[in-house]
């Protein structure tokens, strides 16, 4: 107990509200979005690869959310956008229960796009806002924590309900986010320090508009390689996140309310396993700490080209499971320690352009690999890339390794 009352003692309340809302507004939402393509699919009766598009619609949207995300939660603050895109969310879920034809889908999955960005973005830089460097490994990790134990509820929970009346998943998760925004609204203070931006105002006026600010970050070449690299890996776990649970109902047969304890295992692993594995990696450079669990990701996603059942496919996330408690919160803290204080937002932005790519491109992939070729040449497609962006982050790591060496020495 008192071991609980130290760590709750040394980050800041508003630091814990965030925790208690991801958790809730993280339960409503993964009610419905593991099923999403299922439920699409029984609508519409298109090919996998037509109703596969949907989620690229949404994450190509996401993409031009992300751009202008970093600019205004650097601009007009953190709680502003967080609030808005928390709303925006649970409305269109509610809308969701009608939605019957392709167009209507695709609307609401524009706005889901544009909303998810927005909070990300800013919910990222308000916790690197209230928790100083040292602190933030952990900070990460244990916000995935509360997030994937969320995720271990509502999976199951939405399983059962959605084998019954998807209505009832589509509610939990509509409420889940229309909760947490007004947790927010009336609870968290604003963390945008408006003095660091008159600050850097002062030394410099071409930072003040956008196309400025996004110039001087896209000199950051090192940064753009290893987000572009993300993005590229990031697109294998994606493939499995998005199309295994239709690939295991039409192939084999596994039933939404069966399958729902596949991603609920992900999330009990990142609940009792996250804090385990960061205190190893924290240990270690981060470049070659990425560069593994990528290599893990990579292996979990090729795995489930040789399975056949539901134990196959929990073993497959299992394996996933892992590289994403390696290089997701590692992830986080190289990009909050490498931005400047006053472009933290806009480097967090581009980050999680990175994410929306992947997201946009891995429906697309997999659903021509499956249509185009045969359902396993998704997972085999999804192994070569990962393994593609895992030998780019090893090269990128020991380039910046010679760099540095090479101006420590122009400096001795």
């Amino acid at each position: 107990m008192t071991r609980l009352k130290h760590l709750f003692n040394e980050y800041p309340r508003q630091y814990w509200l965030m925790i208690v809302g991801i958790i809730i507004s993280t339960a409503g939402g993964s009610m419905i979005w593991p099923f999403m393509l299922i439920y699409a699919s029984g609508k519409l009766d298109l090919p996998l690869s037509t109703v596969a598009t949907l989620i690229s619609i949404n994450a190509g949207t996401g993409l031009f959310a992300s751009i202008i995300a970093g600019f205004l939660a650097d601009k007009i603050g953190r709680k502003v956008i967080m609030i808005f895109s928390l709303a925006l969310n649970g409305v269109a879920y509610f809308f969701m229960m009608s939605a019957e034809t392709y167009p209507q889908f695709a609307i609401l999955m524009v706005l889901i796009g544009l909303s998810n960005p927005l909070y990300q973005v800013g919910a990222d830089a308000m916790l690197a806002d209230m928790i100083p460097s040292e602190k933030r490994t952990d900070a990460y990790a244990i916000n995935r924590i509360a997030n994937n134990a969320a995720f271990g509820i509502g999976p199951a929970v939405g399983g059962f309900l959605a084998g019954r009346d998807y209505s009832l998943a589509f509610i939990g998760a509509g409420s889940g986010f229309i909760i947490y925004s007004l947790l927010l609204f009336f609870l968290a203070r604003e963390t945008l320090d408006k003095t660091v931006s008159g600050e850097t105002a002062i030394h410099s006026a071409d930072q003040q508009s956008f196309i400025k600010d996004l110039l001087r970050m896209l000199g950051d070449k090192a940064y753009l390689a290893f987000v572009a690299l993300m993005a590229i890996g990031l697109t294998a776990p994606t493939m499995l996140w998005i199309l295994m649970p239709i690939y295991a109902k039409t192939n084999f047969g596994i039933h939404e309310a069966q399958y729902g304890w596949i991603p609920t295992t992900n999330a009990m692993m990142c609940v009792f396993v996250q804090y385990a594995v960061t205190s190893i990696t924290r240990r270690y450079k981060t470049l070659p700490v990425m560069a593994a669990g990528m290599f893990i990701y990579a292996l979990g996603v090729g795995s489930v080209a040789l399975m056949t059942g539901f134990w196959g496919f929990w073993l497959s996330m299992v394996i996933l499971t892992f590289g994403e408690l390696t290089i997701v919160p590692t992830a986080s803290k190289y990009v909050a320690d490498i931005a400047p204080a006053d472009m933290r937002g806009r480097y967090m932005s581009v980050y999680w352009f990175g994410w929306g790519f992947a997201r946009a491109c891995a429906p697309l992939i997999g659903g021509f690999l499956n249509d185009n070729l045969f359902p396993q040449a998704i997972w085999i497609g999804g192994i070569t890339i990962g393994m593609t962006s895992t030998l780019g982050l090893i090269l990128l790591n020991n380039l910046t390794k010679s760099r540095a060496a090479l101006r420590v020495s122009a400096e001795s």
